[in-house]
C-alpha cells in the first residue's frame, strides 16, 4: 500500500412533496435519481460484497433527501411511476423495427422491473440500503446540514448556521439511529469558525475545496494530501482537484466520451405527442422519461444525428476509464510518496447523482474502479473515520473561505439573479429567534404546531438549490415560487399566532404539505444544546 483514497458521494435533493398531484412536475427530479442513480449504485454496492471485493465509500444523505425517502406518498408515486415505464417498454417493443432497438427497450424493461423489485423489498425506504452496507463497514454514512442551507452567507446570524447544523445532525439520527461523525457542508461552502459550531454537535470531519488548504492561515506540509485539524479540533479533508477534473471536467472528463448515453435525447421528446402523452407529465408539458436509445457520438453532434446506443461498447468504455482513473491515480500516488515521503491521501468528492443520471454508465465506472483497484496493492480505500486513526499528527489550521461552483467564492448562490432571495430569509430569522425567545415556554399545542410549522417554511426556503436554480435558469419559476410560498406561509402563520387567532385548517394542510422533520423543536432558534449522547 502505497498511499489512501476517500471516495466521497454527496446526496442531495431539494424537499419536493405535492402530496395533492399525482406525480408534480418537479418530483420528476426524485423519480429519475431513485431508478437512475440510487437503486443503480446500492446494486453495484451489493455486486461488489458479494463478490468479496474490497471497497469503502463516504456517502453523505441530505436530510431533505432522508425525509423522501421514508415520504410514503411520494415513494407510491415512484412505484407507479415504474410500473407506467414498464407499460411504455412494452408498448415500444411493438413498435420497434430492428433487433438492435428491442434488445434496448427490452434492457430497459429488465433495469425498470429490477428498480421496482429493489423498491419493494425495502418498502420504498432506500435509506435502508445505504444502513446495510454501513453496517457492514463499506461505507460510512454522513449527515448534510439541515435543509441544504448555504451557511457562509447566513455567518453574520449565527443562531441560522447553529440550527441549520444541530437539525442535520439529529434528521440522521431520526433516521438511522446513530449520531454522525462527519458532515457535508452544502455546497462545500466553509468560513472560518464553522469548525466551532460542528465543534459543538459532535461533528468529527467535514470537507473543503482545494483552495480552503491551498490559502489558509499557514501553508498545508502536505498540501491537499492529508487532512488538516482546525483550532476547534476538528479535521477538514480538501478536495483533490486532478480527480475532479478526470471524472468531473464537463470538456475532458470520461462521462464526454461518445460511446456513453446521450442524456439529452429522450422519447418523451421523440415520440408522437398523443403516444407519448400517457408517460409525460400531466399538464401536457414533456419531460424526459428515462428511455433513451442514442449515444454522445460527438458533442458537436447535432440531437437529431446522434447515433444509436449500444450498451456493450458503452461498458467497454465505463471498463476502460474506470483502468485509466486507477492508473492515473496510482502514477499521482507515487509521484506524491516521492515528494512527500509518507503516503498520501486522496480525497475525490462528487455529487452521487452523476453517477447514473447525468452520467448513466457511471456506476458499472465505479464498480470496475474497485474491482481492477483489487488486483492491484497500491490504493488503500478508507473512510474519513478510519484515516484519521492512521496518522500521529496533524497540522492545525485554519482553512480559508470557499465554496465549490463557480469561482469557488459562493457566487452561485449570491448574485444578481437571486440576492433579493437574501433580504427576506434575513428578516423572517429575526422574526423566528424573536419568536422562539418569547413562546419558549409555550405549552399550547396549537401555538406549539405553529410556532414548529414556521420553522419548517424558514427552513425550506433556506434551501441552497432555490438560488442555484436562478443562477443556472432551469426551473426558475418553480425556484421564485417556493421561496414566496415558504416566506408567504411563515409572515400567515406568525400573524395568526400574536393574534391568538390559529386558523387550524390551513395549519392543518401546510403540515402536511411541507412536512419536513415531524420531529422539529422551535426552541433550536432560541439557541439549541449540544446534543446528548446515546
Amino acid at each position: 500500500m502505497n498511499g489512501y483514497f476517500v471516495l466521497v458521494l454527496h446526496t442531495h435533493l431539494p424537499y419536493v412533496n405535492h402530496p395533492n398531484h399525482k406525480l408534480y412536475l418537479e418530483e420528476r427530479w426524485y423519480t429519475e435519481a431513485v431508478l437512475e442513480c440510487y437503486i443503480p449504485l446500492l446494486l453495484v454496492f451489493d455486486r461488489l460484497r458479494e463478490k468479496k471485493v474490497p471497497f469503502k465509500v463516504t456517502v453523505s444523505i441530505s436530510p431533505p433527501l432522508l425525509e423522501m425517502f421514508r415520504n410514503d406518498v411520494l415513494n407510491e408515486k415512484v412505484k407507479d411511476y415504474t410500473r407506467k415505464l414498464l407499460e411504455l417498454c412494452d408498448k415500444e417493443l411493438t413498435k420497434v423495427n430492428t433487433q438492435r432497438e428491442k434488445d434496448l427497450v427490452s434492457f430497459y424493461r429488465e433495469r425498470f422491473l429490477s428498480c421496482l423489485s429493489y423498491l419493494e423489498s425495502v418498502n420504498g425506504k432506500l435509506m435502508e440500503g445505504f444502513k446495510k452496507h454501513a453496517e457492514s463497514g463499506h461505507i460510512q454514512l454522513i449527515t448534510c446540514n439541515a435543509t441544504h442551507g448555504f451557511l457562509p452567507l447566513a455567518r453574520y446570524q449565527p443562531f441560522t448556521v447553529n440550527a441549520q447544523v444541530a437539525l442535520g445532525v439529529e434528521a440522521f439520527k431520526q433516521h438511522f439511529g446513530f449520531y454522525p461523525k462527519g458532515m457535508w457542508l452544502a455546497e462545500c461552502g466553509y468560513y472560518a469558525g464553522l469548525d466551532e459550531i460542528l465543534k459543538k454537535h459532535g461533528v468529527e470531519f467535514f470537507f473543503v475545496d482545494s483552495h480552503a488548504f491551498w490559502y489558509a492561515d499557514e501553508r498545508p506540509k502536505y498540501g491537499v494530501y492529508r487532512p488538516i485539524m482546525t483550532p476547534s479540533g476538528v479535521f477538514a479533508f480538501a478536495r483533490d482537484p486532478e480527480s475532479s477534473e478526470q471524472v468531473w471536467s464537463a470538456s475532458t472528463g470520461y462521462p464526454g466520451d461518445g460511446r456513453y448515453r446521450e442524456f439529452y435525447r429522450d422519447i418523451g421528446f421523440d415520440r408522437d405527442y398523443e403516444y407519448i402523452k400517457p408517460y409525460i407529465d400531466p399538464s401536457g408539458v414533456r419531460t424526459n422519461v428515462g428511455i433513451k436509445y442514442h449515444r454522445i457520438t460527438t458533442k458537436e453532434t447535432p440531437l437529431e444525428r446522434k447515433e444509436f446506443y449500444d450498451r456493450e461498447q458503452a461498458l467497454v468504455a465505463a471498463h476502460e476509464h474506470a483502468v485509466d482513473f486507477l492508473n492515473k491515480k496510482i502514477a499521482q500516488i507515487s509521484k506524491l510518496i516521492d515528494v512527500f515521503g509518507q503516503p498520501p491521501v486522496i480525497v475525490a468528492p462528487f455529487d452521487t447523482e452523476l453517477f447514473g443520471h447525468w452520467w448513466f454508465e457511471g456506476p458499472e465506472f465505479l464498480e470496475n474502479f474497485f474491482v481492477e483497484a483489487a488486483k492491484h496493492k497500491t490504493i488503500k480505500f478508507v473512510t474519513p473515520s478510519e484515516l484519521i486513526e492512521k496518522f500521529d499528527t496533524y497540522q492545525v489550521i485554519t482553512p480559508a473561505d470557499t465554496s465549490w461552483g463557480n469561482g469557488g467564492y459562493f457566487d452561485t448562490w449570491l448574485n444578481g439573479k437571486n440576492d433579493w432571495i437574501h433580504l427576506h430569509l434575513i428578516e423572517i430569522r429575526d422574526r423566528m429567534k424573536k419568536l422562539a425567545e418569547n413562546y419558549f415556554e409555550e405549552k399550547n399545542p396549537l401555538k406549539v404546531r405553529a410556532l414548529n410549522q414556521m420553522l419548517r417554511e424558514l427552513l425550506l426556503a433556506e434551501s441552497s438549490d432555490w438560488p442555484f436554480i436562478m443562477t443556472t435558469g432551469t426551473s426558475v419559476e418553480y425556484a421564485v415560487n417556493r421561496i414566496k410560498t415558504h416566506v408567504k406561509r411563515f409572515l400567515d402563520l406568525e400573524s395568526q399566532l400574536v393574534r391568538d387567532n390559529i386558523d387550524e385548517e390551513f395549519l392543518t394542510r401546510i403540515e402536511r404539505e411541507d412536512d419536513i422533520f415531524p420531529w422539529v423543536d422551535y426552541r433550536v432558534y432560541a439557541g439549541s444544546q449540544p446534543r446528548k449522547e446515546g
